[in-house]
């Protein structure tokens, strides 16, 4: 199947947005499809912060997203936009980084007055950079994302549901894009 770059850009080590991508990453793994988690907070901050992109993480996580045929792309809404690290790594890309491929954007915040972050903010860059594909994204409550002592994680059902509907469509859309590119 399709290799996917899932993207977290979370500052938090201990972020709920970085633990649902990696309970979603299990979901596509079950599709078949290669998932490589990238937590851009592990990336150097003084390659982030200092646009040095000839770093071998920067280089790395560029050569990540080369290879990848679909990006998923989770992160925590601040002050109504996307995660400042996760803006460092995309500034640092190549500016057509996303050409020919599916992504899916994801967003968990504390309230639904930021739900629209991922259309009004996030959606645009994606574009920018030459996405093929971005297929509806989805916004998830911090209130519905349960982290246990063990580490395991519950999203409430409603939400599980939603979420499970936007990562088949995401999972589809892969499944179609090699069909689109021998058509080219």
């Amino acid at each position: 199947m399709a290799t996917v770059l899932s993207v977290s850009g979370s500052p938090s080590a201990t972020s709920r947005t970085g633990r649902l991508l990696r309970h979603l990453d299990q979901r596509l793994t079950a599709y078949g499809h290669e998932v490589i988690a990238l937590d851009v907070r592990t990336l150097p901050a003084e390659a982030l912060l200092g646009a040095d992109v000839c770093h071998p993480a920067i280089v790395r996580a560029a050569e990540q997203f080369a290879r990848a045929d679909g990006v998923l792309i989770g992160t925590p809404i601040y002050k109504a936009s996307y995660s400042g690290v996760l803006k460092a790594l995309l500034d640092l890309l190549p500016q057509y980084a996303l050409t020919g491929k599916t992504v899916l954007p994801l967003a968990t915040g504390g309230s639904t007055a930021h739900v629209l972050a991922i259309d009004y903010a996030l959606r645009p860059v994606l574009n920018s950079m030459g996405a093929a594909h971005i297929v509806q994204g989805w916004f998830t409550l911090d209130k519905d994302i349960t982290v246990r002592e063990d580490g395991s994680l519950t999203v409430a059902p409603a939400t599980a549901e939603a979420l499970g509907q936007v990562v088949d469509q995401f999972s589809a859309a892969l499944g179609r894009t090699p069909l689109l590119a021998a058509a080219s």
